[in-house]
This record gives C-alpha cells, sequence and structure tokens, in this order.
C-alpha cells in the first residue's frame, strides 16, 4: 500500500502594503526599519540583514476573532489553546446565496469541527465590489452551528455578519461559545468537501482580539 500524500492548500490573502481589508479602516504600511545597506556597517563584511516594519490595525488580510475582539471579558488571542486552532477537522458548506441560514448545516456533523463556509465572495478581492452587499451568515445559523459545538467557523467574504445589522448577531453568538472566526479566506473552491486538516494560528497577543493568520488546509490523498 502507497503512504498517503499530503496536499497543502493555502487559504490566505497576501497582506500587501497599501491593500484594503475592510472598508473604512486604515491599509497596513509596510517599510524598512533597516535596510540591508544600512546593516552592512555593523557586521562583517558580506554578511547583511534586513529588518521590516509594518504599521497595521489587527484586522487585515486574513484574520482570526477571538472572543475578546467582542466581550471584554472573553480570551484574547494569546489564551486560545493549539488545540482550538490548528489539525482541526474540516468541513466545507458551499453557498450560493446572500445570507446563509441554518437550512444549510442542518444535518451535518459539525462538533469539534472547523466548518469554512464557501461563498464565492473571494473573487471580488480588492475591489468595490468586494465590501458591498456580500456574502455573510444569518443569526439562526450562528445559533445552529454554537448548539452544534462547531470548533471554529470561517468564510471567504467580507463578514460573517450582515453590515446592516449592527448588533452582529453571528460575531455575538459565535464568540460568545468561545468559537473563534476567521475572516477573508479564499480557496475554499480548492478543497473537498471533508477529509482535511484545518489550521489558523494567529500571533499569541495579549489584550488582543484579532490578527492575521496564515490559514491552510492539509489534504490527505491515498
Amino acid at each position: 500500500m502507497s503512504p498517503e500524500k499530503r496536499q497543502f492548500i493555502d487559504l490566505s490573502h497576501v497582506v500587501e502594503h497599501g491593500m484594503v481589508t475592510y472598508k473604512g479602516l486604515p491599509a497596513p504600511v509596510i517599510s524598512e526599519h533597516m535596510s540591508r545597506e544600512q546593516s552592512r556597517g555593523k557586521y562583517a563584511a558580506g554578511t547583511e540583514f534586513h529588518i521590516g516594519r509594518i504599521e497595521m490595525v489587527a484586522n487585515t488580510g486574513t484574520y482570526l476573532d477571538s472572543p475578546f475582539h467582542r466581550y471584554a471579558d472573553g480570551c484574547d488571542l494569546s489564551e486560545l489553546t493549539l488545540e482550538s486552532l490548528a489539525d482541526l477537522d474540516g468541513i466545507v458548506v458551499h453557498s450560493t446565496v446572500q445570507a446563509t441560514t441554518a437550512a444549510a448545516f442542518r444535518g451535518l456533523s459539525l462538533e469539534g469541527k472547523a466548518v469554512l463556509v464557501h461563498t464565492g465572495w473571494d473573487v471580488h478581492w480588492r475591489t468595490e465590489q468586494y465590501s458591498s452587499d456580500h456574502a455573510f451568515l444569518t443569526e439562526d445559523a450562528a445559533q445552529l452551528l454554537a448548539d452544534s459545538k462547531a470548533a471554529l467557523v470561517g468564510i471567504d467574504s467580507f463578514n460573517i455578519d450582515s453590515t446592516k445589522d449592527g448588533r452582529r448577531p453571528v460575531h455575538s453568538i459565535l464568540l460568545a461559545s468561545n468559537i473563534p472566526i476567521v475572516e477573508h479566506m479564499c480557496g475554499l473552491a480548492q478543497l473537498p468537501d471533508v477529509g482535511f486538516s484545518f489550521f489558523a494560528v494567529p500571533a499569541k497577543m495579549a489584550r488582543l482580539g484579532s490578527f492575521p493568520v496564515r490559514a491552510f488546509a492539509i489534504v490527505n490523498e491515498s
């Protein structure tokens, strides 16, 4: 029997200088703290280094929300366990409508899984349309996911909530249930519906509720 081959699938957008993730929030500024030319006088001949600098809001690129993003007493990024973010059994749920309701998830085995909602909205990334009339989950969908004890929920869209609803019920319900959220994903069409492991680990930051992740999946192929 041949050994299993593992396919790594990147599900993250590239973070670039000046790009806009969430309309109304500032774009990242990527610059140099120390250039290679500046470093040459600090080291032996032929040795040089580059030290970069980035200024950005935490909600940049493909990022993860922890409960602290919504709740002052919720766990922050540093308090999330690796078991809640890495090597999660994944499932992809496909949706072709703007508002994905609980009906899309009924009958599925969701407990302990990373539930990734593929809407295809990532095709509009870095366009004006991306932030307008985007795909999202409804309140009843969030409640079903929480009741089903999903481990994590991700979406390839501008916001997992409708931005027309100031209550942000999906964030509120999922994060109250200690279910991390990953937004602004991409490439979910490359995944099988089941049979993969999901990873989305942010930096271990205290008193911060959101931060970019390199979200990816590993698919085992026989």
